[in-house]
């Protein structure tokens, strides 16, 4: 595989967009955003035709330029996805690349006093914006979103809350299970602490005055302490931790917190919401880290139990870890395609 750009079948467009609601955020973090926006071939060639949308968003640490990584003997996304279009794979969609980024590593799509109003800005900014410059077909029926990880998470969650918005969705290796997926690591966070007096604080600003990643427990401190300002923020902004720093036990207030924002327990609330998807992919590799195939298994469960219909719902788990699963984005724009409505 040659490893340089290739020229799309369709175009991808760049832009900026200037986010009210991101505007004076807790952390400072720009208000104006990248936005990309893919157009499938034939896209400019009847001007009367419209298409379904689908909006994809990344995992924890992920911003918009990052579409465009090549790694060794792989495309990027932006190329695959591509070729299910102009291969005739799929019929054309229109395909939105979402940034979410913040100075903690991520939103986690979610509306929060410690970090933002990123769920209300993807929801009441970014897809009336799409819908209002480009020939979509503005409707549930016809709107998809997928993600990966923490970007799996907001694809589950985000239908559920805004079910008038969309009706369709891709998780791969998506957050949920939480006392599988996040609990081991508040132990591990817990020992990576005692060099900095049990203090995330101390540990945050030691970060910022060195090249990132280089010291043992930096992703885990960083994702610990972005997911709390997510999910546990006190009113002034201030990430709550769910655990003692010293001791690792639970604090249960705040770590009900974080079980409310769990995708399984949240699809007995949003029963509604969840049974009137027409298109659900859920898939994560057997050896997954963090136990997300168990979390994906639990949350297809759940789906299965409240009646959401076997053949709406594509589910697979596959030999694979958590990294190194981009092969699977494109299987999923191409089954979410040919579903949506049109």
């Amino acid at each position: 595989m040659l490893p340089w750009d290739t020229e799309l079948a369709g175009r991808l467009e760049r832009h900026v967009i200037s986010s009210e609601l991101l505007r004076g955020n807790p952390l400072g973090d720009p208000h104006e955003r990248p936005l990309w926006v893919y157009l499938p071939p034939g896209y400019d060639d009847d001007q009367r035709a419209r298409y379904p949308s689908v909006y994809v968003i990344q995992g924890y640490g992920g911003h918009v330029a990052m579409w465009a990584n090549r790694q060794p003997y792989r495309q990027p996304f932006v190329e695959t996805a591509d070729q299910v279009f102009a291969s005739g794979e799929a019929p054309g969609c229109v395909v939105v690349y979402v940034d979410a980024w913040t100075a903690y590593g991520g939103s986690q799509f979610v509306d929060s006093p410690g970090t933002g109003a990123y769920h209300s800005y993807l929801c009441d900014e970014v897809v009336p914006w799409v819908d209002g410059r480009y020939r979509t077909i503005a409707d549930r029926e016809s709107r998809a979103i997928a993600g990966k990880s923490s970007g799996g998470f907001g694809a589950m969650v985000t239908p559920m809350l805004r079910p008038d918005l969309f009706g369709a969705l891709a998780s791969h290796a998506g957050d949920t299970l939480y006392e599988l997926c996040y609990v081991p690591g508040f132990g591990q966070a817990v020992r990576y602490l005692r060099e900095y007096d049990q203090d995330i604080f101390r540990w945050w600003a030691e970060f910022r005055s060195r090249p990132s990643f280089t010291r043992p427990g930096d992703e885990t401190l960083l994702s610990l302490l972005g997911c709390s300002a997510c999910f546990s923020a006190a009113p002034d902004g201030t990430p709550e931790l769910p655990f003692d720093p010293r001791t690792g036990v639970l604090r249960p207030e705040v770590w009900q917190r974080w079980l409310d924002w769990d995708p399984v327990r949240m699809v007995e609330r949003h029963r509604e919401a969840v049974g009137s998807l027409r298109a659900v992919w859920l898939d994560a590799g057997t050896r997954d880290e963090w136990f997300l195939d168990l979390g994906t298994e639990a949350f297809r469960a759940e789906l299965a139990r409240i009646g959401v219909p076997d053949d709406r719902v594509r589910f697979e788990l596959f030999d694979a870890g958590h990294g190194g699963i981009d092969y699977r984005y494109p299987l999923a724009l191409s089954w979410l395609a040919h579903r949506l409505a049109r």
